[in-house]
């Protein structure tokens, strides 16, 4: 399909923008959005994103969306019931704080499809892009909760490298993509981070633990600021020098260093 078709089959489908189809392949390439989950969608206006999350997180799940422009109530009231809508201007950090009191805690995704109102000076537009991109990051750190994952759109230029760096440090991993639904002139790449790390380790860290337990693999336990680190060749009461390995979100695995 030519992807200026894009926008007939919105209408067809009853979605309200072409950018619908944007989220429905970033999901299906990387299964961000699923069952019962709560979705906060940043810069959601005119709501393609918001029909989209609220058809994948179902009956169970919620979403919230938050843009400058007021929001319409979505024509399926079924849908309509999964979605919260607030208006504000999320650079702003009572904005972002009202995201956070809406969600009532912690949420399983956040994404961000927004874009700077366009000056026509490619530089210019790029940063407030990349200014833009860097406030939903920094709003999912405060919101996601442990393996959560994250969609945020920038314009490819300078430090985006940067931004997927510290993203990449962030999550267990990052991936840049371009959804075959963007324009073919457009320069917007989406940076997906799947698995929020709340590990109080990250990879290469050195530390001393002592094994507190030993897991069903025979693997040494060693609990740091209540994380659980496996310690291969080790057993209960053993306290060791470790080299942590490998992060994920409940767990993560460490080599004891060699003592002189």
């Amino acid at each position: 399909m030519a992807k200026d078709q894009y926008y007939n089959k919105a209408k067809q489908q009853g979605y309200r923008s072409r950018a619908a189809y944007k989220l429905k392949q970033l999901d299906e390439l990387e299964n961000v959005i699923s069952g019962g989950n709560t979705v906060v969608d940043l810069g959601a206006a005119p709501g393609g994103w918001l029909q989209v999350a609220a058809e994948r997180v179902g009956p169970p799940g919620n979403v919230i969306g938050v843009d400058l422009q007021r929001i319409k109530d979505l024509e399926d009231s079924t849908l309509n019931d999964r979605v919260e809508t607030l208006r504000g201007d999320m650079t702003e950090e009572k904005t972002r704080q009202r995201v956070i009191d809406a969600a009532g805690g912690r949420v399983d995704v956040v994404v961000s499809d927004m874009a700077p109102n366009m000056s026509g000076e490619y530089s210019l537009d790029q940063a407030r892009s990349l200014y833009l991109a860097r406030q939903a990051f920094e709003t999912a750190l405060e919101l996601l909760d442990s393996g959560g994952h994250l969609i945020v759109k920038v314009f490819e230029g300078p430090d985006v490298d940067d931004l997927r760096a510290d993203i990449g440090e962030e999550f267990q991993y990052v991936r840049a993509t371009s959804p075959k639904a963007s324009r073919d002139e457009s320069s917007e790449i989406y940076l997906i981070g799947k698995g929020r790390l709340t590990a109080p380790v990250r990879p290469g860290d050195e530390l001393e633990v002592e094994i507190v337990d030993v897991g069903t693999e025979g693997d040494g336990i060693a609990s740091v600021d209540g994380y659980r680190l496996f310690v291969p060749e080790t057993t209960a009461g053993d306290v060791v020098d470790v080299c942590v390995e490998d992060v994920k979100p409940n767990f993560g695995f460490a080599e004891a260093l060699e003592t002189e």
